[in-house]
This record gives C-alpha cells, sequence and structure tokens, in this order.
C-alpha cells in the first residue's frame, strides 16, 4: 500500500508542478492540498476496496469517481490555490487520471 501511495503522490505532484507552471498558480500551496486531500481519499480507496472485495472493478471505478469530486472540492476550497471551481475540477481530473493510469500498468 505505501508504494502505491508514493507512486500515486510522485506522479500526481508532476501533475500539479506541471499546471502549476502552466496556469502561474502558487507551486506550495498546490502540493500541499494536493497531498492533504490523497492521504485521505487514499485511506478512502484503501478501506472501499476492502469492505467490497468481490466487486473490485465496480468499487475502483465508483471510489475513483468520488476522489475526483473530493479532491477537487479539497484543492477549491484551500484559498491559497487561487482556483476556481472549474480549475479544482479538471486539475483533479488529470491528477488521477495520470495516476490511475499509471496504476493501471503497474502489476
Amino acid at each position: 500500500m505505501i508504494a502505491t501511495l508514493a507512486i500515486t503522490i510522485l506522479v500526481e505532484s508532476a501533475v500539479v508542478a506541471a499546471y502549476a507552471s502552466w496556469r502561474q498558480k502558487p507551486l506550495k500551496h498546490l502540493l500541499a492540498s494536493s497531498l492533504c486531500a490523497k492521504l485521505f481519499t487514499q485511506s478512502f480507496l484503501w478501506a472501499s476496496l476492502q469492505v467490497f472485495p468481490d466487486h473490485y472493478l465496480a468499487t475502483l471505478f465508483i471510489a475513483e469517481i468520488c476522489i475526483w469530486g473530493m479532491e477537487a472540492l479539497f484543492i477549491y476550497f484551500y484559498p491559497y490555490n487561487r482556483l476556481k471551481l472549474h480549475e479544482a475540477i479538471v486539475l483533479s481530473l488529470a491528477m488521477n487520471l495520470a495516476s490511475f493510469s499509471i496504476g493501471w500498468l503497474l502489476p
């Protein structure tokens, strides 16, 4: 679990860094808020997969959609990020698509 968390944080931090550079947003605050959100949502994902192990794929996809929304809201409401809601939604989607894609390819 720790290895997957580390990979997720690395991938999503790269997405956040690219976004912050591209949109001229505060990198330090975006990284801090995304890390806080990820620690909570990763725990939510692991718990969900433990509760519903017989429905792994359905649970995974439903949990990932919930995570996308939770992280978008967390990043949006973190005041120092200076993001509009649609920016937070797009950033969260990019972060989660990147980490999900990498995770899907790993053994």
